[in-house]
């Protein structure tokens, strides 16, 4: 009789042990954050005006051209970046215009552009994903949007223009009151 009820005890505290654990991995699922490394949020790219989508010229009867040359459509794009070894088919697709492609061919949205940089700039995709390069808003532990690379450099010629530094701002001993 005792090794009955140790038994059915043991079963009953088995049972109580493995709701428990279910309802900690169903409580954490829903409270966890949404935001997971290959969910990030960023707002749409920005696209200049008439440019995309680019299955508007780029269809069917005007194949790629993959010789390095000087673009006739696109004047204003001025590649400087890596110009020497880099060509515009290196990033767009060939034959989905409306798509980027990582070396390994697979497709990207221009949403995920930062995957395609991050080939490059392995370490500069690290801190972004991390919040320590570029621009991020939302919760700490939660959601995050993030802004794409190419909201802040341009993708054809990402470095920064010179800007000529400022003067410090004066102390406010320094004002003079107009009083």
């Amino acid at each position: 009789m005792i090794k009955k009820t140790i038994k059915n005890t043991r079963l009953v505290m088995g049972f109580v042990f493995m709701m428990m654990v279910l309802s900690v991995s169903f409580l954490s699922s829903v409270t966890e954050p949404t935001n997971k490394k290959n969910d990030i949020q960023v707002p749409p790219p920005p696209f200049s005006e008439g440019i995309y989508p680019c299955s508007e010229c780029h269809n069917k009867e005007l194949p790629a051209n993959p010789t390095r040359r000087t673009l006739e459509a696109h004047d204003d794009i001025i590649l400087k970046h890596d110009e020497t070894n880099r060509w515009c088919l290196d990033c767009h697709d060939a034959q989905n215009r409306d798509m980027l492609h990582l070396a390994s061919g697979q497709l990207l949205d221009f949403k995920e552009s930062y995957k395609l940089c991050g080939q490059c700039h392995g370490e500069k995709k690290r801190d972004w994903e991390n919040g320590i390069h570029g621009r991020r808003t939302g919760s700490w532990n939660g959601q995050k949007t993030y802004l794409l690379c190419i909201h802040c450099h341009n993708p054809h010629s990402p470095r920064f223009q010179k800007i000529t530094p400022m003067p410090p701002p004066k102390k406010p001993s320094e004002i003079t009151s107009s009083n």
